[in-house]
Formats: structure tokens, sequence, C-alpha cells
């Protein structure tokens, strides 16, 4: 097989990315008998900037773009074809060329509490520290529980887990379909309900994204999604593209199907502390899914009224939004694994 014609997909390099885009390239594989030849698929870990840096929060550096920027740049110069990525670390925006799909049916998309010592939110003592990155999740944890102490913490799964055994917090929470691809289910002490702690976008889901002018990659990538997914995601990501929504606003929202075919989007909105927040659910058609998601977000607004905006305009940083083709090396940046 020439060289050019191998499926060349990038991903970064954390354990759960690894097991994601394996898993994905086992799925291709079964449904293109074509990509099962030896050399047929080339994985390529790139480093990130947001692997780079782990002693800031995201919000505070540039949002969740700086977890798929040096791949997107990698696509746009043609050294991958396609990429794996967990829907909820994508961006609002994508650059333009850049065509994105959801893959397969959403796992289980609530939180994960994890602690030594509680159960779950309500065990937790006056004053406990829970450890999170997430800016929804801090101030949902708040707006349930306002004497609770929220620290910053990143890192990967391994890590987070670590620094929890080891003192330094005494709960966290984390994506449960992750721990799930990972089979780490065995960490968890409770699943929190959507209820109490409504997940991120696109939490549950795998993306991938290739060029939107590669018919070859956009074909291989199709056969793994389901009309459905594609309606709930299309929800979802209306609403936080309406929003502007990016890992700087705390923004959640979980689309789902009734029994009766309806295409039902809850979403919510509130401010950085947790004192106000904003929720909307509204029913609409699985053929104008984007269309709900766009309702549900001007009536969030409306919900949230001038104080919780002004509020949160007050809490988010100005930054710049990342450029593509900016001080990458593609030596430095990547690490080639063949897979048979």
């Amino acid at each position: 097989m020439e060289e050019n014609e191998k499926l060349r997909i990038g991903t970064r390099g954390s354990p759960l990315a690894l097991k994601q885009t394996g898993q994905m390239i086992d799925l291709l594989k079964k449904k293109n008998p074509v990509l099962q030849r030896p050399g047929s698929i080339e994985m390529i870990v790139i480093k990130t900037t947001g692997d780079r840096v782990q002693s800031q929060l995201l919000s505070e550096i540039g949002g969740k773009g700086l977890f798929t920027k040096e791949i997107d740049e990698a696509m746009l110069r043609e050294d991958i074809d396609l990429a794996i990525h967990s829907m909820k670390d994508m961006p609002t925006f994508l650059p333009d060329g850049i065509s994105l799909h959801v893959l397969q049916d959403r796992l289980d998309s609530r939180d994960a509490f994890i602690a030594e010592k509680a159960s779950e939110i309500s065990d937790l003592p006056s004053g406990a520290t829970v450890g999170t990155s997430s800016l929804r999740r801090k101030a949902q944890l708040l707006h349930l529980r306002p004497d609770l102490t929220i620290t910053p913490m990143r890192g990967n799964i391994d890590t987070r887990l670590k620094k929890l055994g080891d003192g330094e917090v005494d709960a966290i929470l984390l994506a449960y379909a992750g721990l799930k691809r990972l089979g780490r289910e065995d960490v968890v002490k409770s699943l929190v309900n959507i209820d109490q702690m409504l997940p991120a976008v696109g939490q549950g889901f795998l993306a991938a994204t290739c060029r939107e002018n590669d018919l070859r990659a956009n074909t291989f990538i199709e056969v793994l999604s389901s009309p459905t997914a594609v309606a709930v995601m299309l929800a979802e990501r209306a609403m936080l593209a309406a929003l502007d929504g990016s890992c700087h606003t705390p923004i959640a929202g979980q689309a789902d199907f009734t029994e009766d075919g309806k295409l039902v989007l809850r979403g919510m909105m509130l401010d950085p502390n947790g004192a106000e927040k904003a929720e909307v659910t509204l029913t609409g058609e699985k053929d104008n899914a984007e269309s709900l998601g766009i309702r549900v977000a001007e009536k969030l607004i409306l919900e949230a009224g001038p104080n919780m905006l002004e509020s949160i305009r007050e809490e988010t940083p100005v930054l710049i939004k990342p450029t593509i083709g900016l001080n990458v090396t593609k030596d430095a940046d990547s690490d080639r694994t063949e897979y048979d």
C-alpha cells in the first residue's frame, strides 16, 4: 500500500484519548474492510497546548480550543486525515475547512462523584474541598452547596485520583463516560443525577474531525454515526453557539428523545459563583434540531436577565482567539505509531 493511502488519525496523548482513538480504529476496521490491511491506519499523537500547560485553568489561558489547536493545524497542513476527540472538549466554533462528526450513541452523560469518605455530594461536611477545573461543575456545586470550597484541579484522570488519594481535596467530579471507557468505574462512589448537575454539552459522546473537502475521510467517519446522535448534537451545539459558549461561561445542556420521537433540550446558564441560574426546557422535532437549540438559547438569555449576564461578563477573562498556523513544529509535537 502506498504511503498516501494510509488513513492518518490524530489524537492527544492522554491515556483516555489513546483508549478512545484505539476503540474508534477498531470500529473503523470492522466497518471498512479496506482498513483491515496491515499498515492501512496510522495513529499520530499530537501534544496540544492544553496538555502542556497544566499549571493554569483553561479559562485563563485560552479555553477548550487549546485541546484541539495543534490537531486542527496538523489537519489543515494535511499531516493527518482525521482526529478523534471527546465531544465535550470541542470548542464552540471550529476553524474554516474542518468538519465535525458525532460518533456512535452517547454513553451515560452523568458526572461521577469520587471521594474517600463520602458517598455523594450531600454527604460532604460543610467546608469540604472539591477539586475541579470545570466552571460548569463549580457553579452547579456552589448552587447546590454554597458551603463547599471549590479548588482548581487539572491533569488526567490518574493525576486527579492521586491528588484525591493524597488528601489534597475531599472529593472530585469526573465524566463517568471517560471512566467507563478506561475501565475505571470502580473508583466511582455515585453518579450525580442530572437534576442536581446538568452535564456539559456533548458529554458522553465521541467526536471526529476531518477536512471538509476530504471525501474519503468523511465517508469513513459517516458510517460511525446515527441520525439520532446527529440531531442531539445539532441541538446542543446550536444552543452553545447561540450563547457563544465556551469554558469561560458556566453552560450546561442535554438533548434526548422522548418515547414518541420528540426531541427535548434542557439548557442551563449560571453565574460563575453559582448564586443564580437560568434553566429552560423545550421540545421540538428531530428535523429542526438546530432551531430548537437556538430557541432554548434565546429563552435562557431572557430568563437570565441583565444582572446574571453582567456577572458573567465581569467574571469572563478577555482572551485572544487561538490562530491557526502559529508556532507549531511538527517533529516536536507528533509521535507516530503503526496500527495493523
